[in-house]
Formats: C-alpha cells, structure tokens, sequence
C-alpha cells in the first residue's frame, strides 16, 4: 500500500455570520443612542444613579410612629362605608316600606330595581346583556362617586306601582339576580 506524505491540508477557520456581528453591533449602537438620548432630556442626570440620595439614611420607627399609622389605617376604613357612597336623593327601600306604599294612593316617587354597580363600562354591558336576553329591559346609568370614582349602575324601571316592582323583582330572583330597590325622589 501506497501512502501519501503530503501534507494535510489545514482545516479552514470557521467563519462568522456577518449578519449576526451586524445585528450585534448595531443592538449595542441602538442602546447607547437611546442612553445619550434619556441623558440629554433629563437634563445631564445619569439614569443609572439613584434619583433620591437621602433615602439611604433610614430612622428607626418609635412605637408612637406606628400607634399613628395604626390610627390612620383606621380612619381609612371608616371612610369607605356603604352609606356614604349613596347619594343623599336615594335610599334602599324595605319590604316594610314597600307595605306602606301600598296603601297610598299616589305614588311621589319613582323605583328602579339596582342589579348591579360596576367601574368598568364593559361589565355593565355584559350585565344589560344578560338581562336583554331574559327580556328585562335595562339602563346603565355612570355617576361620579367621591374616593370611589366612576360607578356603572345597571338599573331596571322606573316603576311607579308596587306590583310592577314585585313582579320584576321576582322575575330577576328566579333568573338568579339579586336586585335592590332604589327610590328616586321626584325633582330628577
């Protein structure tokens, strides 16, 4: 057998992707752009140092300082109770009240039946969906409510006779809705 003694070949170096450097080195020019570009705007400030220096320096908390926190988380929740929410032109009717409406002959006001509040306009919709497909006839009614903001009720009626509020109330307990009767006083 014969064998070659000539030299091998050298193996060829692998050559990189010129595409991939390409994406690389301009990733790397893209960020510094936008790094110049923020230092610039802020006004020489760099973005990468702490924006408040003063907040390294933590004092301990006295026992008074949480009795006072503990004071104010107090105070929050008494603010958020549910009559304050209610207008001062509405008020949630009971059955005895309802009894006492039945034996007057005018009605002085007008009733909706309450099915729902909501801060979105979407999940009242869907709720004035639900009860368009039972039949029920339904408003969306927006109010600005102080520490709540924007409520979405969905209100049925108006309704002027007792028996109308019962039969529709009913109605809407037997699909599975739990409704309250709103009573509107009549100057709206």
């Amino acid at each position: 057998m014969h064998r070659d003694y000539k030299p091998a070949p050298p193996k060829p170096e692998k050559k990189s992707n010129p595409f991939l450097n390409g994406l690389l080195v301009g990733l790397l020019v893209g960020v510094a752009i936008a790094v110049a570009f923020t230092v610039y705007i802020k006004g020489g400030a760099s973005p990468f140092t702490a924006k408040n220096e003063s907040a390294a320096t933590v004092e301990p908390a006295t026992p008074a300082d949480i009795k006072n926190d503990a004071n104010a988380d107090a105070n929050t929740k008494d603010r958020f109770e549910f009559y304050n929410i209610l207008p001062g032109n509405e008020s949630k009717v009971t059955e005895q009240e309802i009894k006492q409406l039945q034996d007057d002959s005018k009605p002085k006001e007008s009733f909706f039946l309450q099915v729902g509040a909501f801060q979105t306009v979407q999940e009242a919709d869907n709720m004035k969906a639900k009860l368009a497909l039972l039949g029920i006839e339904a408003i969306v009614q927006t109010v600005t409510i102080p520490e709540k903001g924007v409520l979405h009720r969905v209100r049925v009626g108006p309704f002027t006779d007792i028996a109308q509020i019962s039969k529709a109330k009913n109605e809407l307990n037997d699909n599975g809705f739990k409704a309250d009767v709103i009573k509107m006083s009549a100057t709206q």
